[in-house]
């Protein structure tokens, strides 16, 4: 260990079920039960596993052709220097990963072109689909894929019933997995009377089903006059496991579009107590109901998932601010009148003037944060795979004896921002840089550093050590811990220079609430290189004055929300505002 201090600062069969022979046998009967031409067999008794990962209207595919291959060829640019980009902003990461998802985009094509089934435009006879199956000799589950480029282009369920017929007129049963699929296009028509038949096929057929049968079935019962069943459905489900987010906003929904205020309220409270997330969709039909339905109960529902998406950190989409907008404005002698927005970067509101909440974190947040991350991060046992107790004491016992720092740098991070030039010189230039304020700066490294070498020249180092502490590590010790050590022992004001995203270390916090307040403070301190060009520019991300939550003032309410242009990722956050002000 080596210091240093400073120097210097996702009807079956109508007529057929209508046929006198459909009717359930007796389960101990072996005989096969006949609907119109569709046998299947009674001694089944529960459905085949699925998995549960891959949604109905899925298949794992894998073909290979002759001669075929990919070639990944990259881009020639030059991506040496980084371009200017906000570390935290929707959208950003996407900018930087461009060339290789065009490679992924480019295999996708590769594989959609080597095998390509299009669905007959009308009902063909069982003779027909078999004509058509020879085709794709080799091929395997042809009637599988068939479904599925059915469900993909919205086939008329007149065609898929014809396909059924062939399958039951063949094999003389229908596989559940194909039933499933049926089922699957017809739940995405709305297709009532068909979903009914398969319910009642399926529960004759089979004790329980399997995950994706019961969701299908939840699904498309819940929007029909048999919304009930699908109630009873999910609690079939609960006997097992714990139901989806999607099973539990199906009958949310069901029971909205009912008006069951009471039971929709009930299925949504019991669904977070499971710490469910909801889906986007289900928080939306909640304010698209309270347009129409002034009950009270539902109005207060309303205010508590604003709070939630608050409290949680959870963004709109365009669709659910939409529908958040309209409610406002229809409550009525309220006179709510919204209107969207870009915030400004020092907070304030350009549609009422309004300040936004500070991004820094309250003395009790802050020391909460602070013992968190000691406990969880500095000193959970993940550390110290990476460190050991002993340098860790050490440079706690450096840092008390240090005055707080201003600044904290990651210096090995930052010596590599741009890979042609040399890391020693990189990382004066950005020190030297930094120290025009007079900042208290503390620079983390490793011991290699101190060795001369082409990339570490010793008149560099030298300079170093005169603008700022040093603190060196063992060459295998991990650089994060001992950045957050000190930036946080040093007080809120201290800020640290890394292009790390943390991520690692924020999943390491025991709780949501802390992982909130770490994004939160992260968001607040991190000052992030985003150009550098050796001799010719330095350029740090600028760091926001406000917190990107939902929040409101009594007469205002203010509600970031998803551009459905960006794709933002987990750690970025939305740059378009939803202000609500009462005139």
């Amino acid at each position: 260990m080596v210091f240093f201090h400073q120097t210097s600062s996702l009807g079956l069969l109508k007529s057929l079920k209508k046929s006198p022979m459909f009717y359930p046998m007796p389960k101990h009967q072996q005989m096969p039960t006949v609907l119109g031409c569709f046998i299947f067999t009674s001694s089944y008794q529960c459905a085949k596993p699925v998995d549960p990962r891959i949604r109905p209207g899925t298949t794992k595919l894998s073909f290979k052709g002759k001669g075929e291959g990919i070639r990944e060829t990259r881009v020639g640019k030059d991506y040496s220097s980084p371009r200017p980009f906000n570390l935290f902003a929707a959208g950003a990461s996407k900018r930087r990963s461009g060339p290789r998802e065009a490679i992924e985009d480019s295999e996708r094509s590769i594989l959609s072109r080597r095998i390509t089934l299009h669905p007959p435009e009308k009902p063909l006879s069982a003779g027909e689909w078999e004509e058509l199956k020879g085709q794709f000799e080799g091929l395997r589950k042809f009637e599988v894929l068939m479904f599925e480029q059915m469900i993909a282009c919205n086939s008329p369920i007149d065609v898929a019933k014809s396909l059924l017929a062939a399958v039951a007129k063949r094999e003389g049963d229908i596989q559940y997995s194909i039933l499933l699929k049926y089922l699957c296009l017809c739940v995405s028509q709305g297709s009532t009377e068909e979903i009914y038949d398969v319910h009642d096929i399926l529960k004759a057929r089979f004790k329980t089903l399997e995950t994706s049968g019961y969701g299908l079935l939840i699904r498309g019962l819940s929007g029909t006059a048999r919304w009930r069943e699908a109630l009873s459905l999910l609690e079939e489900l609960k006997k097992v496991m714990t139901p989806s987010k999607s099973n539990y906003g199906d009958c949310i929904r069901g029971a909205l579009l009912n008006r069951e205020i009471n039971l929709a309220c009930e299925l949504f409270h019991e669904m977070l107590a499971k710490d469910l997330v909801p889906n986007l969709d289900t928080l939306q039909i909640f304010f698209d109901t309270g347009r129409s339905v002034k009950y009270d109960i539902l109005k207060t529902e309303l205010m508590h998932i604003l709070s939630y998406l608050r409290d949680n950190q959870v963004y709109p989409g365009e669709a659910l601010m939409q529908s958040i907008k309209q409610w406002f404005e229809s409550i009525p002698g309220e006179n709510w009148k919204g209107s969207l927005t870009t915030i400004k970067h020092s907070g304030q509101c350009p549609s009422c003037n309004q300040s936004l909440e500070s991004i820094n974190l309250s003395p009790e947040e802050y020391s909460t944060l602070k013992e968190r991350i000691i406990k969880d991060v500095i000193q959970g046992t993940d550390t110290f795979r990476k460190t050991t107790p002993q340098e860790l004491e050490e440079f706690q016992t450096f840092v008390n004896q240090c005055p707080p720092f201003d600044i904290v740098i990651d210096g090995l991070n930052v010596s590599r921002v741009y890979n042609k030039a040399i890391p020693s010189q990189t990382l004066l230039n950005v020190v030297s840089y930094l120290a025009q304020q007079n900042p208290r700066m503390l620079i983390l490294g490793r011991k290699h550093m101190l060795k001369k070498s082409a990339q570490w020249h010793r008149n560099d180092m030298a300079a170093l050590q005169k603008k700022a502490h040093f603190f060196f590590t063992e060459n295998l010790s991990e650089d994060d811990p001992f950045l957050l050590y000190a930036t946080l022992h040093s007080g809120s004001h201290c800020r640290f220079v890394t292009r790390d995203l943390l991520r690692d270390h924020k999943a390491c916090l025991s709780d949501s609430l802390t992982r909130r307040l770490f994004f939160k403070w992260q968001r607040g301190h991190q000052l992030v290189l985003s150009d550098y060009i050796p001799g010719k520019r330095i350029k740090f991300e600028s760091v926001l004055n406000f917190d990107t939550i939902v929040q409101t003032t009594g007469n205002t309410w203010h509600i970031p929300y998803d551009d459905n242009v960006l794709e933002r990722s987990s750690y970025e956050v939305p740059t378009k505002w939803l202000c609500l002000q009462q005139k």
